[in-house]
């Protein structure tokens, strides 16, 4: 049996970009540093000696502008796939993504399509602070018209990308950049992941534990921990958030009565709000416990280490959640929080684990 191929997020990416600039001519790369040397933490680095300037174009600092031409070259039959390296930087180009890119299938009955991607990144560390480490997925599932993907794994990135970029609909392509040098198996040839909904990661039968993106590791690391105290927990991945079909979660929910939604994004009005109100209107007579929340404070992001520690939720915080709400013995949640702890023993507050090559 062959040996399976691992590789890093990265380079998942920069693989997928580059199948797809082969296999179809209608696919270009445009944003802020898509041909720069560094290429965009490496996803893009040397495809524009491979495939020239025209179809990987350096744009300059004009968020909106370059989102306008990217969807007017959508409408017209190509197939762009922009970049921003902050998703805060998306904001400038708000319009062009809400009122053309959302709209023009629905407003043209369908005569116009917007096969556009955005990939966004999102993260934490390093300082960055609230204007360059914001988690705004919410803000963009919101809008009718887009559909919303935050992968967690490299075979996820990889396949979810295909997905996005074969995709007749603008679809905003969210990276956590602690998730950039995680590795995995990942098939050499090209695979598509349809983007239609979450998929079951664990199953464990104690609780449901629903996370995204970044959130999906933290969540398992917490499983792993409580198993090991004998309480083994469903987890999955929401990996899609627009379209949404909570159908998965509901169907774990039916099973275990007990849910915790863990969120990268702010608790108040977030993606975690949407999950457990789909559970309440579908499956409230299964709920044995009221439902659990984790996700960031309700204020800015912060830049100093010291706040970004009680700032972020961990695998901390999930083990807790779920050993009040299995009703665990106090030191059995105490036993598996010090083996979530003690994973992260010596790794700063602004690094997942040790393979992260950050800050950048």
């Amino acid at each position: 049996m062959p040996t399976e191929r691992v590789i890093t997020t990265v380079e998942a990416i920069r693989e997928t970009l580059a199948q797809a600039l082969r296999d179809r001519p209608e696919v270009f790369l445009l944003g802020e540093g898509v041909a720069d040397p560094t290429g965009i933490f490496g996803t893009t680095k040397g495809l524009v000696d491979e495939f020239g300037p025209e179809r990987v174009i350096e744009m300059p600092v004009a968020e909106n502008g370059l989102t306008g031409i990217a969807i007017g070259s959508a409408l017209m039959g190509r197939r762009p796939v922009m970049t921003h390296q902050r998703v805060d930087f998306a904001l400038l180009s708000i319009e062009q993504l809400f009122n053309a890119a959302a709209k023009s299938c629905y407003v043209t009955n369908g005569r116009h399509r917007v096969p556009f991607t955005v990939r966004m990144v999102i993260g934490r560390g390093w300082g960055q602070g609230p204007q360059h480490s914001q988690s705004l997925e919410a803000l963009f599932a919101h809008i009718p018209g887009l559909k919303v993907v935050m992968p967690s794994t490299p075979y996820e990135f990889k396949g979810l990308l295909h997905g996005a970029i074969d995709d007749d609909n603008p679809v905003i392509f969210i990276e956590h950049r602690w998730l950039h040098y995680v590795s995995g198996p990942v098939p050499p040839e090209r695979y598509a992941i349809p983007l239609t909904g979450p998929r079951l990661v664990e199953q464990g039968g104690r609780a449901t534990v629903v996370a995204n993106s970044y959130m999906v590791l933290e969540a398992i690391r917490a499983s792993a921990a409580l198993a090991k105290v004998g309480c083994p927990v469903d987890v999955i991945d929401l990996r899609v958030l627009r379209p949404f079909d909570p159908t998965l979660i509901v169907e774990s929910v039916r099973r275990t009565g007990r849910l915790v939604v863990c969120d990268t994004g702010w608790q108040l009005f977030g993606i975690g709000s949407e999950i457990i109100a789909a559970v309440a209107e579908r499956a409230f007579d299964a709920l044995k416990k009221p439902v659990v929340r984790i996700g960031l404070p309700d204020h800015p992001t912060p830049s100093s280490l010291a706040l970004a520690e009680s700032y972020y939720p961990g695998s901390g915080d999930i083990v807790d959640a779920i050993g009040k709400l299995c009703d665990l013995p106090a030191a059995a949640i105490a036993a598996a929080r010090a083996e979530v702890i003690a994973a992260r023993r010596g790794i700063p507050i602004d690094k997942p684990d040790p393979a992260f090559k950050g800050p950048f």
